[in-house]
């Protein structure tokens, strides 16, 4: 009988541990920090997402802040094309070009220079983050692509929390946007 050989995602998704009760009650946390401390299965991720993208010639990849630029920089290294950031307001030091989006109980704004594709129109950019929620996040850094006239060939995560599939907003996001994940929890 053949033996089971795990999968790339099996391996991911097994060495993702769960911290329950963090950061309070009733949540259970994703920890990815032990997926990144595997420093072979964090290069065969990155490997993976390279042979995804490599194809489509991209000018830039967009990590949100702040786990996405963890990936986001490593992916922009391997293609050796340019890392942009979107970080939360306040956080870069030229001028910027901001989107607000919804949160549980408020809103925050992330940001993006406005300078970032060098006024290129139509750059073709992949944004990256560890996991998708809700999509508000997601959906405002997409948003600030379309605004600087960028094409958004896909938004990858690590994982998909299935549990808020349902909300209206992350419905809304995935009808505008093309979606990949590697990993649904």
């Amino acid at each position: 009988m053949a033996k089971h050989i795990p999968s790339l995602k099996e391996r991911i998704n097994d060495s993702i541990r769960t911290i329950k009760d963090f950061p309070k009650k009733g949540i259970d946390f994703k920890d990815i920090t032990t997926f990144l401390q595997n420093g072979v299965l964090f290069s065969k991720y990155i490997d993976f997402l390279a042979a995804r993208y490599a194809h489509f010639h991209l000018d830039y990849v967009l990590g949100i802040e702040s786990r996405g630029f963890i990936f986001a920089s490593a992916l922009a290294y391997k293609l050796q094309c340019g890392f942009v950031p979107i970080r939360k307001k306040g956080k870069l030091p030229s001028k910027t070009i901001e989107q607000s989006y919804a949160l549980e109980y408020g809103s925050d704004i992330v940001e993006i220079h406005v300078d970032a594709f060098h006024g290129s129109k139509d750059a073709k950019v992949v944004i990256l983050d560890d996991l998708l929620a809700t999509g508000g996040t997601a959906a405002a850094a997409l948003k600030l692509v379309n605004a600087l006239q960028g094409k958004c060939i896909e938004c990858s995560f690590l994982m998909n929390l299935s549990e808020f599939d349902e909300l209206d907003s992350k419905q809304q996001f995935l009808k505008e946007a093309k979606v990949f994940s590697l990993l649904d929890c």
